[in-house]
């Protein structure tokens, strides 16, 4: 794959409706999406995590002003979740807090790389309505994920700005194509992919409409495109104690470099270095809390011996690095809208 020397990426074109020119100051950065707790009942804590939360902390982290939108359950677990952004200092002034449990995913740990082997979406489904769609417009790039239930409202949300998306390793699904030319940055989990691999799913990506294209690639680094310029990241070589959240802080991190016009080489190198931090402790950002033992509050896993696949998935994800991994697709369960939904 050539490697042109950048010069820097030419001019951010804005959406329908934006102005040109953003204003002086920290990027606005929106997470926007799912949220769950991350159960490890081998250490007996649970994490706040979920993609979009993890992307706003981390966006906030690097200077930017971020709130989050999703919401919430009633229990302990998403009062766990709520806490942990108010510490961030991430805005949660429309999350919504609704009778149900917060969804969660159980986490085993091999080797320092993350296994999931549960989960449920509790309450956390939804789908914006329009107030909350024309709302958007005050943002510089809003972020969602294929872990959420928002991807079918993506063309609705690039029309009032920005759009960031993490396909993960999903971009072979139906779904996935018809959104890019919706994206400012497509964001791809490609450590099982070879070079010419990640090369050629970045190069499609940014024909079909993509401003920026990102693939992380685990201990292989990451390598960003706008088409024209290439950059590649050489990770930060750090000891893994939990690679969980370690993708969606490179994002969040980049996210806010890019959506302020900075150097995508200084946001590539601040992005791997928080990616590194994140693989030192466990936990997507920290903020643990006592897992409370299965009960009407806290549901028991959702895959076990009763699931048709004969047991619990303890496939070893290491290409991916976000909390919240459901296994499935974007379609997800009948979602609710509105504020009081």
């Amino acid at each position: 794959m050539p490697t042109p020397t950048p010069s820097g990426p030419p001019p951010v074109p804005a959406p329908s409706g934006r102005p040109a020119e953003r204003p002086s100051g920290p990027a606005r950065v929106l997470g926007i999406g799912d949220n769950v707790v991350d159960r490890y009942p081998d250490l007996g804590l649970m994490f706040p995590g979920g993609n979009a939360v993890n992307v706003a902390v981390h966006a906030r982290r690097a200077g930017a002003d971020a709130a989050y939108w999703g919401v919430t359950g009633d229990d302990t677990a998403g009062a766990v979740v709520r806490r942990a952004l108010a510490a961030e200092g991430v805005d949660t002034g429309r999350v919504r807090t609704e009778g149900g449990p917060n969804a969660w995913a159980e986490i085993g740990l091999v080797g320092g790389d993350r296994v999931f082997k549960g989960s449920d979406d509790g309450v956390s489904v939804f789908a914006l309505d329009e107030e909350e769609l024309d709302a958007l417009a005050g943002w510089d790039v809003v972020h969602t994920a294929y872990s959420g239930s928002l991807a079918g409202q993506v063309p609705d949300m690039a029309a009032r700005t920005r759009v960031s998306f993490d396909f993960s390793h999903h971009w072979n699904q139906p779904w996935a194509a018809p959104l890019y030319p919706h994206l400012h940055l497509a964001a791809f989990s490609a450590s099982q992919l070879g070079t010419d691999e990640v090369a050629g799913l970045l190069r499609q990506a940014v024909r079909q409409g993509v401003r920026w294209a990102l693939a992380t690639r685990g201990g292989d680094g990451a390598v960003l495109t706008d088409g024209d310029s290439w950059w590649r990241q050489p990770p930060v070589a750090t000891p893994a104690v939990d690679t969980l959240g370690a993708g969606d802080a490179f994002i969040g991190t980049l996210l806010a470099a890019l959506a302020a016009g900075g150097d995508p080489r200084q946001g590539l190198a601040r992005a791997a270095e928080a990616a590194a931090r994140t693989c030192t402790a466990h936990g997507a950002f920290g903020h643990p809390a006592p897992l409370p033992a299965p009960g009407p509050e806290e549901p028991a896993p959702a895959l076990g011996e009763d699931d048709p696949r004969g047991g619990p998935d303890t496939r070893v994800e290491p290409s991916r690095a976000a909390a919240g991994e459901k296994g499935r697709t974007p379609s997800g369960r009948t979602a609710r809208t509105g504020r009081n939904a």
